[in-house]
């Protein structure tokens, strides 16, 4: 299950993604913000603290930039949180480091821009190199 968050911000793009994951009868879970004016790293813990704990199997989060949801989100054990503003990054990100959060601007992307980097990083698989998968393994030491 993807776990969808944003802040005030990233509202009206969180529409357009969850919108894209009810056409492809993803499953997941909206975590908010409603649109008020909210503090970012709650709605970013909300999420990792769900992948964490197996809730989730992956994130989705979204702030003007994605920047500070980003920063917020790499806080967390485990969590291998991305911003993306082109599908190649969004890729790169699944393929290669098995990125667990994208993130997205919600004032830096246009909605139909932002759903396919969102389809792009859905689809994507981690590729499962020895070389990936042993950089990946060096990053969660740093978690410890």
């Amino acid at each position: 299950m993807i776990a969808v968050a944003c802040d005030h911000g990233g509202y009206a793009l969180k529409g357009r993604i969850i919108e894209l994951l009810t056409e492809r009868n993803i499953p997941f879970a909206d975590e908010g913000c409603g649109g008020e004016r909210v503090d970012y790293p709650e709605y970013a813990g909300k999420v990792c603290r769900g992948i964490a704990d197996g809730t989730y199997d992956r994130g989705i989060l979204i702030c003007g930039t994605g920047l500070g949801m980003s920063i917020a989100a790499n806080k967390y054990p485990g969590i291998r949180a991305t911003l993306c503003a082109d599908c190649f990054s969004a890729q790169m990100a699944r393929e290669h480091n098995d990125a667990n959060v994208l993130c997205l601007g919600g004032r830096t992307l246009g909605p139909e821009l932002a759903a396919k980097i969102t389809q792009t990083w859905l689809d994507t698989p981690f590729s499962g190199a020895e070389s990936h998968s042993r950089r990946i393994a060096m990053i969660a030491e740093l978690d410890r």
